[in-house]
């Protein structure tokens, strides 16, 4: 089994900035892709950002130029560095790795007021 920590989430004003980590723990055999989706209320589950094992990186438009996906391989960690936050980016974020499994995260909450 595969654990995943999420940490980081929290309220911030408008233009601020937050930093989250999801930490992998357990049987882990190979990490290929790690990346953060998130969840609005009533909205389906969206793909924020996803970093390879080569670390080429991939975004969602809407967060292109603000937000920064990175891992530490040796840590078993995935962060997103967020700025500029919008309260459109206001939403429940879920950390994803990918072994020959694919394990969520528990989800954290961001919430950014205007």
């Amino acid at each position: 089994q595969v654990q995943l920590v999420e940490s980081g989430g929290g309220l911030v004003q408008a233009g601020g900035s937050l930093r989250l980590s999801c930490a992998a723990s357990g049987r882990i055999f190979g990490i290929n892709a790690m990346g953060w989706y998130r969840q609005a209320p009533g909205k389906q589950r969206e793909l924020v950002a996803t970093v390879t094992s080569g670390g080429s990186t991939n975004y969602a438009d809407s967060v292109k130029g603000r937000f920064t996906i990175s891992r530490d391989n040796a840590k078993n960690t995935v962060y997103l560095q967020m700025n500029s936050l919008k309260p459109e980016d206001t939403a429940v974020y879920y950390c994803l790795v990918v072994t020959s499994n694919g394990y969520w995260g528990q989800g954290t909450q961001v919430t950014v007021s205007s």
